[in-house]
């Protein structure tokens, strides 16, 4: 499997990756451009890159076998997430490795803008000697307002803590019990961080709520001579109306590590404002940090390509490989399933239902699960290229409605997985799943509501047929007389002499004859062949 770097990546990280034998590593040793990096990815499994290459669906069209892309740092602004999803490739980031060196820059700032401390090295760089001008404040007693307590926020929090400042954390998803453990206050509204904050630093992703979230509207709301810092996201603050604020005084001063457009340009205003302190995205320039996400990426990708195990994807939940193990026999049965379904149904319906029951209810992560019922539902499809990080989105585009549950209805079985597949308001057909003695071992044991037993495996032949005499006799005989072997048969009826369905396991596709002559026996009805 071919594996290629093309951003500065720590040598630690890259010896990770080449002390694998399965891996072929390709390292650039410059930056390429696009239309560069095309011809070079054809047979690229992975790609590695930090905030210099883009990413881009061209090239992911380029690149057919491309399975993960590997971001060394946090943000994935560079790579098109949407198209890697649509193409079923992973895309993962390495939040953890920069997490101290972009807490520490955010308070380094903090403190820069508290005592002037870049400006008053400028002047004195000039010969001057003006300490009147630089007279800054103490932060002890301040109130910082931290918007996003994720890790980085976190750390923020700690050394603001120390400093002896008040801390209040607005985050939609920081629990009571967590910010109490880490000394905070839980702000519940903005407005109340804007109200009471003398400094306040981002610490959120770029999403349709935080983008340009920093504006106009949420200054005029902000204490008179707030502070801000931001080593998140510049596109959360709109630049312009940060610089009327500054102008206004409403705002006293900003330390700004990120920005719209990077790098940012030579003319923009920001460089020219005495109340900003600007850095070159700084937040992961330490050594520590670089070599942490080098080895960090070169972990996660060699996880997941080697053993399924999912960290840090930013288009697929969370798999570690403990959660894989356990999952691991649904993903056959749930596969199976759906394609059975699908060949049932041919591939109509608008809405599937799955349920788990027994064991399968205390899966830590049934996600997995629901999409090999997907993907094999969809596998007889026109479309190509479906696969574990794709299909939710490709149903989704088919107007295919997804609805799962853990059941605590009692089931005959130790493990239980239900698939059942609407039109409308409509069930058309619904299959019930387990393991007979090993996870080895899937069986179907449910299908159109009737009990079976059926190895999900090679061909199918499923019919009804009337409940009388001879009908196995007849089945055998018609098989025998085209060639075709029976490798296994299940047979279950409402009442003597009702109705019945035979599931026949064939070591062959029947040839059309068989099917025709099914077809116009009176006894007989839906006859269906399906290929697992």
């Amino acid at each position: 499997m071919k594996v290629m770097i093309c951003d500065p990546v720590s040598a630690k990280g890259i010896a990770l990756l080449k002390q694998r034998p399965e891996f072929q590593v390709v390292v650039l040793d410059k930056r390429l451009t696009e239309a560069e990096l095309i011809p070079l990815v054809a047979d690229v499994v992975a790609i590695v890159v930090r905030s210099e290459t883009k990413i881009t669906r061209q090239l992911m069209e380029a690149a057919p076998k491309l399975r993960v892309v590997g971001r060394a740092g946090v943000g994935v602004d560079n790579v098109d997430v949407e198209a890697a999803t649509q193409r079923g490739v992973v895309v993962m980031n390495t939040p953890g490795g920069n997490t101290i060196s972009t807490a520490e820059l955010s308070f380094s700032m903090l403190m820069g803008l508290a005592r002037k401390v870049p400006q008053a090295h400028a002047s004195m760089l000039q010969g001057k000697w003006d300490r009147k001008q630089f007279s800054g404040l103490e932060i002890a007693g301040k109130t910082l307002g931290i918007l996003g307590m994720g890790r980085i926020g976190t750390e923020v929090a700690k050394r603001a803590l120390a400093f002896g400042m008040r801390v209040l954390a607005y985050d939609p998803y920081l629990t009571e019990v967590r910010a109490k453990a880490i000394g905070a206050e839980v702000v519940l509204e903005l407005d109340e961080i804007y109200r009471q904050a003398d400094f306040i630093t981002v610490h959120m992703p770029v999403t349709t709520e935080t983008r340009q979230m920093l504006n106009a509207a949420a200054f005029a709301k902000m204490k008179p001579g707030v502070r801000l810092v931001n080593c998140a996201r510049g596109e959360i603050i709109n630049e312009a109306d940060l610089l009327a604020a500054l102008e206004s005084g409403k705002v006293a001063g900003a330390a700004l590590d990120v920005f719209s457009t990077e790098p940012l340009p030579a003319e923009h205003p920001f460089r020219r404002h005495p109340g900003i302190i600007l850095t070159p995205h700084l937040g992961a320039s330490t050594s520590e940090a670089q070599e942490k996400c080098g080895i960090e990426v070169a972990e996660i990708v060699t996880a997941y390509l080697l053993t399924g195990e999912v960290r840090n994807a930013v288009n697929l939940p969370y798999l570690d490989a403990k959660t894989y193990e356990q999952v691991k026999p649904y993903l056959a049965l749930g596969e199976k399933m759906g394609l059975l379904l699908s060949q049932l149904t041919a591939g109509n319906g608008d809405r599937i239902y799955i349920s788990y029951g027994g064991k399968a209810r205390e899966l830590p992560n049934v996600d997995p699960v629901t999409r090999a019922v997907l993907r094999g539902f969809l596998a007889s499809s026109s479309l190509k290229d479906v696969n574990n990080v794709n299909v939710r989105a490709v149903a989704a585009g088919l107007g295919l409605t997804v609805e799962e549950k853990k059941s605590d209805e009692p089931v005959t079985f130790n493990e239980w997985l239900h698939v059942q597949i609407f039109s409308g308001n409509q069930k058309l057909v619904s299959a019930g799943g387990t393991f007979f003695g090993s996870p080895n071992n899937p069986r179907i044991v449910r299908l159109f509501s009737t009990p079976v037993e059926i190895p999900i495996t090679g061909t199918l032949l499923l019919l009804n047929n009337k409940d009388r005499p001879g009908i196995v006799g007849h089945l055998g005989t018609l098989m025998a007389r085209h060639g075709v072997n029976i490798a296994s048969m299940s047979l279950s009826r409402d009442q003597a002499g009702g109705q019945a369905l035979t599931v026949l396991n064939l070591d062959s596709v029947p040839p059309p004859a068989v099917l025709e002559e099914l077809e116009k026996d009176a006894c007989i009805s839906n006859v269906h062949v399906v290929q697992l």
